[in-house]
């Protein structure tokens, strides 16, 4: 069903990175959305009423809080799509992770709704009068939120979407919830116990979890979130394939929404190269990079020594030794600057893990021994650097 929706209201379906294409499947995903959950909105609302149950009702308005979900969603997907402008110039992307962040607030706000309402009813129950219509009403809720499930899931894993992935996981709650609201139902029916307020704590509990992991996951993008990887693998992959380049450093990315990855990189050639051939090569690996992954990298040429025996072995001393101090430091922009017989600067950085900003100054001073035992002359220049790539 998902597949043929797909092929009847979607053209050029494949081409899951084009904004207009993706705000074609974040319309079809809002009018499902809008249309099922304003179905089983009535429906359970009218089973509810009729059996005076709290948690049937609280099941009901959450399928109406879903609806609105699904309109902030498919609004999310139509405003990301907006052309750059002088305000924004690298787009509206990130729309999409802001409709994701709603919609766990609304998630939370119909967890919190849903507890107070069950508290209540458990310090004054009402009698509940269950019959055969609101059971296979439940019974069909159920299988019918499991497809919005897969439906959304799947929308959402083609496009690389957080907004339908939450509102999937959403869709996935919900089923759970009613189907926890069936079992209760099928209990007081069989035993005549009235735990239907006591579901509902727990369905509400349940929700509020849920809401807040969504949450925490839509936020990441938001505040920005190191690039992953095996993203960092391959561009430097990619970078590494031309001759001359020796090596990366200070990899950083920023991401303004699916499909708009902005990333810059210190590439390491040699001293002497051919600054003109070299430049060439950083605009052909530049353009290369975009058409391959899509995204927009900017190079930074550093030149590095080669043929000096000297520096090479302060540095490959140095870059082993500090492994001893803390296996995730590292070093880069190695140069070696003799100012007398007496002093010697070694000038680099070294890549700080996060985490280790009070031991900074001792890890410095560290450094400065190793140096010192090397050759008694030398100084160490040092800049602290950070790890931008994800593990």
């Amino acid at each position: 069903m998902t597949s043929l929706l797909i092929k009847l209201f979607i053209k050029n379906s494949e081409r899951t990175s084009d904004g207009s294409v993706r705000e074609k499947y974040g319309t079809l995903a809002g009018f499902v959305g809008i249309f099922l959950n304003l179905l089983l909105f009535g429906v359970k609302l009218t089973a509810g009423i009729i059996s005076s149950s709290i948690s049937i009702i609280a099941d009901a308005f959450n399928n109406l809080s879903d609806m609105g979900s699904s309109v902030v969603t498919m609004f999310g997907f139509k405003l990301a799509n907006k052309p750059a402008d002088p305000d924004h110039p690298y787009g509206h992307g990130r729309f999409e992770y802001i409709s994701a962040f709603i919609v766990s607030g609304f998630i939370l706000v119909m967890g919190f709704e849903l507890l107070k309402s069950s508290v209540e009813k458990i310090i004054t129950p009402t009698d509940l009068d269950f019959g055969t219509v609101s059971i296979v009403i439940l019974a069909l809720s159920v299988a019918l939120k499991l497809w919005m499930f897969f439906f959304n899931r799947k929308l959402g894993k083609r496009i690389e979407s957080s907004a339908l992935i939450a509102t999937a996981k959403d869709s996935l709650n919900d089923a759970i919830t009613t189907f926890a609201i069936l079992v209760s139902v099928i209990i007081m029916n069989i035993t005549s116990l009235n735990i239907d307020a006591y579901v509902g704590v727990i369905m509400s509990l349940f929700i509020l979890w849920s809401g807040f992991k969504t949450g925490k996951e839509t936020l990441g993008p938001l505040l920005g979130e190191p690039i992953d990887e095996q993203t960092a693998k391959t561009l430097e992959n990619e970078i590494m394939a031309f001759d001359g380049f020796l090596g990366i450093h200070d990899l950083m990315a920023h991401n303004y929404g699916p499909g708009r990855c902005f990333a810059s990189v210190h590439v390491e050639v040699p001293a002497d190269t051919d600054i003109v051939k070299c430049h060439e090569h950083i605009d052909l690996c530049e353009k290369l990079v975009f058409e391959r992954t899509g995204i927009m990298l900017t190079i930074h040429m550093d030149p590095v020594e080669t043929d000096n025996e000297k520096l090479n072995l302060a540095k490959s001393v140095i870059a082993e030794k500090i492994k001893v101090i803390h296996p995730d430091l590292t070093i880069h922009d190695f140069r070696m600057t003799p100012k007398s017989d007496e002093r010697t600067n070694l000038i680099f950085d070294v890549v700080l893990p996060i985490g280790l900003d009070k031991e900074k100054q001792d890890i410095k001073r560290q450094i400065e021994d190793i140096a010192v035992s090397i050759d008694p002359t030398y100084r160490c220049v040092i800049t602290f650097d950070y790890n931008f790539v994800g593990k």
